[in-house]
């Protein structure tokens, strides 16, 4: 699971640079990579999308022993 999340991760943060290139200097990457509208940037949106939707299951996910130890061990 550690790697899918940290894959979900990844993905998020792509979506997130993303759309701070279409905010800030109207560029879209991905439309400029795959073509605007393309079956290619479709998938790209989507899979980040599915991305997102993972991550906030992982937000809100309920903390478990585990999760606590590894948490006390970092602070």
């Amino acid at each position: 699971m550690n790697a899918l999340f940290t894959l979900v991760k990844i993905l998020v943060i792509i979506g997130a640079l993303n759309w701070g290139l279409v905010g800030a200097f109207d560029f879209n990457l991905v439309d400029a990579i795959f073509g605007a509208g393309s079956m290619g940037s479709k998938i790209v949106y989507i899979v980040v999308g599915i991305a997102a939707v993972i991550a906030i299951f992982e937000l809100f996910r309920p903390v478990g022993r585990e999760r606590v130890r590894d948490r006390e061990r970092t602070l």
